[in-house]
């Protein structure tokens, strides 16, 4: 069990555009490392740009908190399709401890990534799943939740983060 040391914003990986992962032995031992590093911080999704590793992977167990862990590793993930619908909810991000923001989302996705033994998955999202697994995808892009804010609730988050 490693625990990773998290990035915090305004870090300027976080704001990086991540580049393909490459499946290997070293893939797999980061994404156990990742997903030791989310529960170890009580979060529910860490994306690897987030401790230092600006390559396309993110881990994600929307469950654990309240029911059977359901630990997913995610390669090269990428949304197919997103609903129309948006909802707007609190999100909360491990690289900017403390501040939780209303960020606009899809209310449905399917998903597509690579597993760490090279099979191809598609999934239906919906609900807390499919909000994970977008802000997750996000980080893969450089794109944190305070860019997901209009100018007003970005200067307040940022305030806040600074006190």
């Amino acid at each position: 069990m490693a625990k990773l040391p998290i990035l915090r914003w305004p870090d300027p990986r976080l704001a990086m555009p991540c580049a393909p992962a490459v499946l290997s032995d070293d893939l797999a031992q980061l994404a156990a490392d990742m997903l030791d590093t989310t529960y170890a911080a009580q979060g529910r999704g860490l994306a690897a740009p987030q401790v230092g590793a600006l390559i396309r992977l993110f881990v994600m167990d929307c469950t654990w908190k309240t029911g059977t862990p359901a630990p997913m590793v995610c390669v090269n993930p990428d949304i197919l399709w997103r609903a129309d619908t948006t909802a707007t909810g609190p999100e909360g991000c491990l690289s900017i401890p403390g501040i939780i923001t209303q960020v606009p989302r899809a209310t449905a996705i399917r998903l597509r990534w690579t597993t760490l033994d090279g099979q191809t998955v598609e999934q239906d999202m919906t609900g807390f799943a499919a909000i994970c697994a977008q802000h997750e995808l996000d980080h893969l892009d450089g794109l944190l939740t305070l860019d997901r804010l209009d100018p007003p609730a970005r200067a307040r988050a940022l305030a806040e983060y600074a006190a």
